[in-house]
């Protein structure tokens, strides 16, 4: 039926619109095991361009501790209605999702939308007058074509589960539309990386780097990242020369990757996608096709030009091709994006709206790049990891934090519940090479529920320093299984997800953060405890007697300092474990 009535009453879903002579109507598609899903049409006799719609719904805030949004960080507390402005959502930026979730980490109210790609404005605030949550869903904030019919979805969960269970659900739901299906991870996408970045800048130098690559295959890394710095010999952090990609400082390229790949190593280059430089010859080239030249890094490339699209597309086919690159980490795709000054729509232009044209742009980039090399990676870091970008990238990465474990580990968390099978990695670790041995591994563990990726000097950290790289770097390849397929789940996400655990039928691993109580419900034949932090007292509480368990205590190098028998009965137990080290109890 259409809905346009301004006034909110309870779990009623409405729509406020501007759109003159547009018919809105929602329909409901199911209603199953609380899971509701709505079917929204939006029609006109004629096309036109049409004004912000709303979708908007309230709820009672009964047991809500706090509201989950794909790139909120630390700030996943209530916020009221006066306070914040709606997240935004678009091909290239976070997704359409947002989770309330209760004091038992419970699934409250969970929503979503069907539509991934154009910008959308979301939120769920709570107001002081009644005490419930408005939740809303904005359409057309941003330029659009003229249309005469638009169709969306809307997937609210109010199911009694965890409340990552109602995240995975709504990421499976996104992959059943044919416009969002992920594409195939590759092995490569799924083993640890060396990143040039924390540790080079772009200051590279190509011996070091092959030397690094050794010892860094010997530790148990299979690829390495070139970030920023191959293609210039302008070393001030700036984007000035991006767009040609013509390297200058790594100018002997085919034979470097070759000598790279004699290490064992696998191989990508960083690409700033959108920029193009003012003192590149692309800059003159495409004058006058850029979606803005006052971006305080360098002009961004419109792909709403085919020349543009075609242009960024050869760029990575000819050095696949003529390099024998392994991968890409395609970087700043959020810059995609409409600005102040961006140019009107002409002639010359096959897209009316950006986030098309980079759904374009993407597609073909990857369709070309699989083509030549279908186990080709691409990295994609947060922002830009939402359901739309999984059809192209095959490896998304948490954003910059660099010596931040904690903010490595919850944004590794809050990319896993929405990414299905596609791989996530951790930002670079890097610390500094006088850190206390376990403060440094504070940075390693708090990675090992996402893929590692590492940024030190391996030649210039202490001798334990690398020993503790290498135990856990090992032990990750040897649970490399379990941790990318397993069942995971984080919980508290208000105090910075403190324990994770994921676990396939034989295996479980813990990974404790703070000084919290351990919950074991179930029985498995090998349990592994990753004391993630810096104290050794570990409590678990025991559900039900599971028997004996032969156990050993590893410190974070790797050395066996004690080996018992646990019995692990209903109750509570008490385990010492090195700070940042491991037992792991394997059932008698």
């Amino acid at each position: 039926m259409t809905q346009m009535a301004e006034t909110l009453t309870q779990k009623d879903i409405i729509i406020k619109s501007g759109c003159n002579n547009f018919k809105t109507e929602i329909t409901t598609i199911s209603k199953e095991a609380n899971v509701s899903l709505y079917n929204i049409q939006i029609t006109s006799d004629t096309p036109k361009k049409p004004d912000p719609l709303k979708i908007k719904w309230k709820i009672p805030a009964h047991n809500v501790k706090g509201v989950w949004k794909p790139t909120t960080d630390f700030a996943k507390r209530i916020q009221a209605d006066w306070e914040m402005a709606g997240m935004e959502s678009r091909i290239s930026i976070d997704a359409p999702v947002i989770s309330l979730f209760g004091h038992d980490d419970s699934n409250y109210h969970t929503f979503a939308c069907s539509n991934a790609i154009n910008k959308l404005e979301l939120n769920a605030e709570i107001r002081e007058e009644d005490d419930c949550f408005y939740c809303h869903v904005t359409l057309f904030l941003e330029q659009q074509s003229k249309i005469d019919n638009y169709n969306i979805q809307l997937r609210i969960d109010e199911g009694e589960k965890h409340f990552s269970e109602a995240l995975k659900g709504v990421s499976k739901w996104w992959e059943s539309f044919e416009n969002l299906k992920p594409t195939s991870v590759p092995d490569i996408a799924l083993v640890p990386l060396y990143s040039t970045w924390y540790n080079f800048h772009q200051t590279l130098d190509e011996d070091i780097l092959i030397d690094e690559c050794k010892t860094a295959y010997s530790l148990g890394y299979k690829a390495i990242i070139i970030d920023d710095g191959w293609q210039t010999n302008d070393d001030n952090r700036g984007y000035d020369f991006t767009g040609d990609w013509e390297p200058e400082r790594l100018n002997k390229t085919k034979a470097f990757v070759e000598d790279i790949h004699a290490t064992g190593m696998k191989i990508g280059f960083w690409y700033s996608v959108p920029f193009c430089g003012k003192k590149s010859k692309a800059y003159k080239r495409f004058k006058g096709k850029f979606l803005t030249e006052n971006h305080r890094w360098a002009p961004v490339f419109d792909p709403r030009y085919p020349e543009v699209r075609e242009y960024l597309i050869n760029i990575y086919k000819n050095a696949l091709v003529d390099w024998d690159l392994d991968g890409f980490k395609l970087d700043f795709i959020d810059d995609f994006r409409l600005y102040v000054d961006t140019p009107k729509v002409n002639s010359e232009m096959d897209f009316v709206s950006i986030n098309a044209a980079v759904d374009r742009l993407l597609t073909d980039v990857s369709t070309t790049l699989r083509a030549i090399n279908p186990e080709v990676f691409i990295e994609f870091r947060q922002k830009y990891v939402g359901p739309a970008m999984r059809k192209y990238g095959n490896m998304f990465r948490a954003f910059d934090c660099p010596g931040d474990a904690t903010m490595n580990r919850i944004r590794i968390a809050d990319i896993k519940m929405l990414a299905g099978n596609t791989a996530v990695h951790s930002d670079m670790i890097t610390w500094h090479n006088d850190e206390k041995l376990e403060v440094a591994a504070l940075q390693m563990v708090n990675t090992l529920f996402g893929v590692p990726q590492i940024s030190v000097i391996l030649k210039d950290i202490p001798k334990d320093h690398l020993q503790m790289v290498k135990f856990y770097t090992q032990y990750w390849n040897i649970n490399k299984e379990l941790i990318t397929k397993g069942h995971f789940t984080p919980y508290r996400p208000l105090a910075n997800y403190p324990i994770q655990k994921v676990s396939n039928n034989k295996k479980l691993l813990v990974g404790l953060h703070d000084d919290h109580v351990v919950q074991l419900d179930e029985s498995f034949d090998n349990i592994d405890i990753l004391n993630a932090k810096l104290t050794e007292s570990v409590i678990a509480k025991i559900s039900k007697n599971f028997g004996s368990y032969n156990c050993s205590i590893f410190n974070c190098i790797g050395e066996i300092v004690n080996q018992s028998e646990v019995h692990l009965n209903k109750g509570v137990i008490e385990i010492n474990i090195p700070d940042c080290g491991l037992a792991q109890l394997t059932k008698k």
